[in-house]
């Protein structure tokens, strides 16, 4: 009788670590495409000084780009290639139709400006590929889970998304801080009259960093859009979970981005998951489901207040 308690206390401990360990991947490859959305938006934040609302509909274009080109071609890889060029370009086209003439306007004309894009990119997706979700699907050699040493089964595209972000996030911490692009970008993140006085086209520079924080933002819908379903509309939810990101992070670092993703990412993964059990520790079950999950929605919210009170230009960011 002690062996089979001792067997099974062993197997309890198991799973509650291989359920924690599943969580902690779960809110990793969360917080990793929150990077790959927020690195963007914090760039053209942090550099232009620009609210961009219509960033998620750069998210929701990658997506649908991606839909249409793995329908065409039957590939994933076109498919991600699509996305981010697709963002890219489109990017570019606003930003040198519309937001350029908003540099040196306040931030209620900027809120106002991006917010009648995030409508004019709604209505034209919904007239080119309709009002019903898309569906694009992985290839069949990443669709499938894999044992990990830890001892659980893990989805390979999960793991794939990490491995991504985790190569997006190199890339531009080298760009930043190893190309003499980089020092450009940092130098016109300070003083844009002193850069352009000195014969950087500003005006490109400002483009091609547009266009890098679209590109990230079709990237992140693209892969997403593989694991849910592609709609109209899907931008908008995740542009306030990376306002959310680079608030905490710090407005214009690309570490601060990243280190602030992982924790919204593992916040709003973890607490969903365990808040509800522990309620349940001494609460009827209904009510605690019902609290936890109330809590554990806001739990990202009050995680931000925390580290605005604490440190109100965000972790890395740079006191005003």
């Amino acid at each position: 009788m002690g062996a089979a308690n001792s067997c099974t206390q062993t197997c309890g401990v198991f799973m509650s670590f291989a359920l924690f360990a599943e969580q902690v991947l779960n809110g990793l490859q969360s917080g990793i495409m929150l990077f790959v959305m927020a690195a963007g938006l914090t760039l053209i934040f942090g550099v232009m000084g620009l609210i961009n609302l219509a960033h998620g509909s750069l998210y929701m274009v990658g997506a649908f780009a991606a839909a249409a080109a793995a329908a065409w071609t039957g590939s994933f890889l076109l498919a991600l290639v699509a996305a981010l060029t697709g963002a890219a370009l489109v990017g570019m086209f606003v930003e040198m139709l519309v937001i350029r003439r908003l540099y040196d306007r306040d931030h209620l004309d900027q809120v106002l400006a991006t917010f009648a894009l995030i409508l004019i990119f709604s209505e034209g997706t919904r007239f080119f590929f309709g009002s019903f979700p898309l569906f694009l699907d992985v290839p069949k050699v990443i669709a499938g889970p894999i044992n990990l040493p830890i001892g659980i089964e893990y989805p390979v595209y999960r793991l794939i998304i990490i491995g991504v972000g985790l190569c997006v996030a190199l890339g531009l911490w080298l760009l930043i801080s190893k190309t003499r692009l980089g020092v450009q970008i940092r130098a016109g993140k300070n003083d844009r009259e002193m850069i352009a006085a000195l014969g950087v086209n500003i005006s490109a520079l400002y483009t091609f960093v547009f266009a890098i924080g679209a590109g990230l933002a079709g990237l992140a819908g693209a892969l997403v859009g593989a694991i849910q379903s592609v709609q109209v509309g899907m931008g908008e939810p995740v542009l306030i979970l990376a306002f959310v990101v680079i608030v905490i992070g710090g407005i214009g670092s690309i570490k601060g981005a990243f280190i602030g993703a992982i924790l919204v990412g593992l916040t709003d993964t973890l607490g969903g998951i365990f808040l509800p059990e522990l309620f349940k520790l001494f609460m009827e079950g209904s009510i605690a489901t019902s609290l936890g999950s109330a809590l554990a929605s806001m739990l990202i919210y009050i995680l931000m207040a925390v580290i605005l009170v604490c440190r109100p230009q965000g972790l890395f960011g740079v006191q005003g």
